[in-house]
């Protein structure tokens, strides 16, 4: 290359071209990773396609500004002062959100800094973390398949008593919406928002709500998630 092209790019620091290439990979790497623990931690109607781009983005643009700065600390000013202008234009629903937005800005910068051990076992404890409080905690019922559960019962019967052992048994988690009276006063109708068990499949809840006794009608209707 003509040294009239060259010459304005020798900077401070002199990283070698090859080891600009691997840090990147590897970023795109982490990145993709920490995309991953996302959705397989997430809501299904939460994990939304542009999100999962801007994870995997934002770990090579970190990487990148990383690297750009090195050590000099007036570069580092100047790039903060930039980049001040930057606004997201759509509003995080979730923290937890936020913090996967950090994860993979900490992962970006790790990488770029030359830390791969950093940005590795980082990746490897958070997304351990996260997978343990999905299935041990509450937050594991968001990961439940959502339904709209129609309840028809006779006058005389407690529904925690009559039906509630069957629906624990097929529900992570459910909640009365609302409830109503049917027929002219003779029966009651519940209006129940449950989250079936991943292994528990609507036909066998069905069935075996309909086997208690007092039970008149019971429909089942899936809820469909919400398209960003």
């Amino acid at each position: 290359m003509p040294e009239f092209l060259t010459t304005p790019f020798i900077g401070d620091v002199a990283i070698a071209p090859v080891d600009i290439f691997i840090r990147l990979g590897v970023a795109v790497l982490l990145g993709c990773v920490v995309a991953w623990i996302y959705v397989r931690t997430s809501r299904q109607a939460e994990a939304g396609s542009s999100f999962l781009v801007t994870l995997v983005l934002l770990s090579v643009l970190i990487a990148m500004v990383t690297q750009v700065i090195g050590n000099n600390v007036a570069r580092a000013f100047s790039l903060v002062g930039a980049l001040s202008i930057v606004r997201f234009r759509t509003v995080v629903r979730d923290t937890r959100d936020t913090a996967f937005v950090i994860f993979a800005v900490v992962v970006g910068m790790a990488v770029g800094a030359a830390n791969l051990w950093v940005a590795v076992i980082g990746v490897v404890i958070v997304g351990v973390t996260s997978f343990v409080i999905a299935t041990r905690t509450g937050f594991a019922a968001d990961l439940a398949v959502p339904y709209t559960l129609r309840l028809r019962m006779a006058l005389g019967h407690d529904i925690e008593t009559t039906v509630g052992p069957t629906l624990n048994q097929f529900c992570v988690s459910r909640r009365v919406l609302s409830v109503a009276t049917n027929r002219q006063g003779a029966s009651l109708e519940y209006l129940i928002e449950a989250r079936l068990r991943p292994a528990s499949s609507p036909e066998a809840l069905v069935k075996a709500v309909n086997l208690v006794e007092g039970i008149q009608d019971i429909r089942l209707e899936s809820v469909e998630p919400e398209r960003a």
